[in-house]
């Protein structure tokens, strides 16, 4: 009897540890019940919600959050909202990757979400064009220079550039996180997540216990979108046959000139006359007075005009920054030339204005070095991030930096700009004791060895 007795003893111990742990009281217990965390689940699951901590309303999440930038959360709470009511994101047929446009609950498109595990070398890209590449030709399959899976942050990098500059070119672009079922996700990843859903629906008691109903939010870049632009190319074969007036003619240089910038000190590998935009409203007329005059001196009088003609106005939007801030010149097969380089507007030398903008500041060693720190700052929160591949990184934008004032003070043009020998500027690491830490002592290098392919 003493053995069944301490069976039993066990067992009861057993299932009070068991009820404990999910939040539950046994028979004869009157003390109250403390849960190590919040019960944050208020309300029954939504049919076809996506959610990111709970099922059903909307969740305090704590991410997502820019307090430096409350038009752009306040966008992205939009976008959470949208995604919660069932707006679901539309993925692009263009591109090598996952690409989706997130719109509104009204239906308008407010941004352009890329998930980390969706960009072209990433192993849930949900287009086939990759894989096809890896699979026959995977000698060529992606490039040396890039860091793998990072081009989210070298999307969030080219804005925040960018912001510092006062280009003003990038669509704002953050690092965020959002869920949806349109996303491309993982057989394990969706069977966790309706397994969740079942177990709350039938025994709320247990499912109040997850951490997460739903599935896992993706982590990627979120560019505001921006509406009424076309691909550069279709306008620069447009202004080819249709001259543009010489007030536009300079202004478009003169952003012309923004974008030259932004592309040689990200060093973009990717940029083509289809991955910039365009944006050009012709001519309008206005009507001299608002009301019609009746008399014939009045209309054909020296001092009456029928209209007022307004230039066109144009404007650049540089998008696909996912493909910068190498580690390294490209020294292998291809250069990943600028295509911007073969334009006529390449030939004119920079322009006083450009100078005036930028030129004081990249003379600036504490700018850059700022500039540094805060790219440092965004990209130190991946998973994947090591601190000597960011100096790397860095020493390869600080010596397109140091060409590209050289060039401005020279006078020289886009076109000769990208022909000056590559440099890569290192910080050195001084040694104290066991630890090593930055210096201010940089060292000049050129890169002796050309990629293969010049054109390409």
């Amino acid at each position: 009897m003493a053995q069944v007795d301490k069976i039993k003893i066990l067992e009861r111990n057993c299932k009070s540890e068991t009820a404990s742990s999910l939040g539950l009281k046994t028979v004869g217990d009157t003390s109250p019940v403390k849960s190590e965390r919040p019960n944050r689940i208020t309300s029954a699951p939504l049919e076809g919600a996506n959610v990111y901590e709970v099922i059903g309303g909307i969740p305090d999440i704590g991410y997502n959050q820019f307090p430096d930038d409350p038009e752009f959360t306040a966008m992205m709470r939009e976008a959470e909202l949208a995604l919660d009511a069932g707006c679901k994101p539309k993925l692009s047929k263009k591109g090598t990757s996952g690409c989706y446009f997130i719109t509104e609950r009204e239906g308008k498109t407010i941004g352009v979400f890329k998930p980390k595990d969706e960009e072209p070398y990433g192993q849930l890209n949900p287009k086939w064009t990759k894989w096809m590449h890896k699979l026959c030709c995977p000698c060529c399959f992606g490039r040396s220079c890039l860091v793998p899976n990072q081009g989210y942050l070298s999307e969030a990098g080219a804005s925040l550039v960018d912001t510092r500059l006062q280009l003003n070119i990038v669509p704002k672009t953050k690092v965020v996180r959002l869920a949806s079922e349109t996303f491309n996700y993982s057989a394990i990843d969706r069977a966790k997540a309706r397994t969740k859903k079942n177990i709350y629906q039938k025994v709320p008691l247990v499912g109040r216990r997850f951490h997460r109903i739903g599935l896992p939010p993706k982590v990627g870049s979120f560019q505001t979108f921006v509406n009424g632009y076309k691909d550069a190319d279709y306008w620069l074969r447009r202004f080819d046959s249709e001259a543009l007036p010489e007030s536009t003619a300079k202004h478009f240089q003169h952003l012309f000139e923004k974008l030259v910038v932004l592309d040689y000190i990200i060093r973009n590998t990717d940029r083509g006359n289809d991955n910039w935009l365009i944006k050009y409203e012709t001519a309008s007329d206005a009507s001299a007075s608002a009301t019609t005059p009746t008399d014939t001196d009045s209309l054909h009088g020296p001092d009456s005009e029928w209209s007022i003609v307004n230039n066109p106005e144009i404007s650049v939007a540089a998008i696909d920054n996912g493909l910068a801030f190498p580690c390294k010149h490209p020294d292998e097969w291809r250069a990943y030339p600028y295509h911007w380089a073969w334009l006529p507007q390449a030939k004119v030398p920079f322009s006083q204005e450009i100078k005036d903008q930028v030129l004081p500041l990249l003379s600036d060693m504490n700018f850059v070095q700022d500039l540094c720190d805060d790219l440092h700052e965004l990209f130190r929160h991946d998973k994947g991030f090591d601190r000597n591949t960011f100096e790397r990184q860095m020493s390869v934008m600080r010596g397109q930096i140091l060409n590209l004032t050289q060039a401005m003070k020279d006078g020289k043009s886009p076109v000769q700009l990208v022909q000056m020998p590559v440099v890569t500027v290192e910080r050195s690491r001084m040694k104290f004791g066991r630890t090593r830490a930055d210096s201010d002592v940089f060292t000049q290098s050129f890169a002796h060895r050309a990629p293969f392919f010049s054109w390409c």
